[in-house]
């Protein structure tokens, strides 16, 4: 029984805002920090204490130059699961096996789920632009589907049926055609009945038992047994991340992403135990960071009470607790002018305003992954099921970077078509430009065509 939290607080009334960059370094990708066991198994395995960008460079150049047998190698030694080459292919039998013994309630919410997806997916599809500027100029913008896609869906300490939904139905909603779905050999990964449940009802038939760098190295550069894709979207540790980031230019990815974090804005008007139950739901990852800011300082102090209470109701107890010690913050702050100030700069992958105006406050903000208004719209809407996509940037990197959607699986281009009237109209801005920089063949393509029609 816990009766005291150590979460860090901080007056940021007076300016004391660098808590927050401590707090998004702490739980940064940068790929110095791992923990004793993993340290531990780095040893085992290649016979050195090596950094884990060096761990990930080792595998994916062993995958990319032996293929299969290097990732049948790297399951044995790392998963611990010893494969044939025959094995690592989730058969097509396998996977109806699983719907047939899943529990037709969870496939019923899969397929509301779906549906939720694809409604919302499909309204922010891009569409194809065409534009006549001129007489003789035809111009357009198209939006191609990506031909192949991997999904890295974890299946270390749970299950998650849900990143299937998030990642393969806005593919299927872009017209992707093939997706590869790769998953630990674990009980929680490809030997789980609910997520290969899932993949079966949403139409994936391509399962591959294999996880951590090795399976992304084997995604992003082919083997004999799993041929390569165009990009590599979906969740994953330290080692998934970093082997992401390094086959990057080989092959597209979604983001280089890191723990999962959320900042509430709250006012007088939130109730303590919803935010308390929001913060703990961010902190149960275990890491992940959880952080409140407010400018009602009593409003803190009970929902610090109510995590204490709520807290001893856990099934993940000690972990989430450790995660709200090491990564959690309530931050009190002058006004909500200095609590938008704070959010942009920290650029959280979730943000949840329960204010009493939330749209208004949230027009003030520009940096989040995703937004989630009022006291009842908790993140664990868009964990699971409203629609937009649960894949989003982390580590501040929201200030630019875009969650996974529909949109993330279209390849764009442009066409352009003039005619002889509208080439020769537009002939002396190109031929003038082309002088000046030198370049006299790309002026001669111009004006051959100008002085023979």
């Amino acid at each position: 029984m816990t009766n005291v939290i150590n979460i860090q607080r901080v007056d940021a009334r007076e300016g004391n805002t660098a808590v927050l960059t401590e707090l998004r370094n702490k739980l940064s990708p940068r790929g110095d920090v791992v923990s004793p066991r993993g340290k531990a198994l780095t040893e085992e395995v290649f016979g050195e204490p090596l950094s884990p960008v060096e761990v990930v460079q080792q595998i994916c150049s062993d995958v990319q130059a032996d293929g299969t047998a290097a990732l049948l190698r790297y399951t044995a030694s790392l998963d611990k699961a010893t494969l044939s080459d025959d094995q690592i292919r989730v058969s097509e039998e396998e996977l109806a096996d699983a719907h047939a013994q899943a529990d037709p309630l969870l496939l019923e919410s899969v397929r509301r789920i779906r549906d939720n997806i694809v409604e919302f997916q499909s309204a922010i599809l891009h569409q194809d632009v065409k534009v006549s500027t001129r007489s003789g100029v035809n111009l357009s913008q198209r939006y191609v589907p990506i031909k192949r896609v991997g999904v890295c869906v974890p299946g270390g300490a749970a299950a998650y049926p849900s990143t299937v939904l998030m990642t393969a139905v806005p593919a299927q909603v872009a017209g992707v055609q093939e997706i590869a779905v790769v998953a630990p050999p674990t009980q929680f990964g490809a030997y789980n009945i609910d997520m290969l449940a899932t993949c079966y009802e949403v139409g994936v038939k391509e399962v591959y038992r294999v996880g951590g760098a090795q399976a992304v190295a084997a995604l992003a550069y082919g083997t004999e047994h799993l041929p390569a894709v165009d990009k590599i979207v979906g969740p994953g540790n330290l080692f998934v991340a970093l082997a992401k980031k390094h086959v990057f230019g080989t092959v597209d990815i979604d983001s280089f992403a890191g723990p999962s974090e959320v900042i509430v804005i709250a006012d007088g008007t939130a109730r303590p135990d919803f935010i308390a139950s929001d913060l703990l739901a961010q902190a149960e990852h275990s890491p992940g960071s959880a952080i409140l800011i407010t400018w009602d300082h009593q409003l803190l102090e009970q929902v610090h009470v109510e995590l204490v209470k709520q807290l001893n109701e856990l099934e993940r107890h000690e972990l989430t607790l450790d995660s709200l010690e090491a990564f959690g913050a309530l931050i009190v702050v002058r006004d909500e002018a200095q609590a938008c100030e704070l959010t942009d700069q920290f650029a959280p992958e979730h943000l949840h305003v329960q204010t009493e105006n939330p749209q208004r406050l949230m027009e003030k903000i520009r940096n989040s992954g995703a937004a989630f208004l009022g006291n009842y719209t908790p993140v664990a809407l868009g964990d699971y099921a409203a629609g937009p996509s649960h894949v989003l940037p982390t580590g501040g990197t929201c200030s630019w970077a875009a969650g996974l959607s529909s949109n993330s699986f279209l390849r764009s281009g442009s066409v352009t078509e003039f005619n002889a009237d509208a080439l020769h109209d537009i002939a002396e801005d190109v031929l003038r430009v082309a002088f000046k920089e030198g370049l006299t063949a790309h002026a001669r393509s111009v004006s051959i065509r100008c002085e023979r029609a």
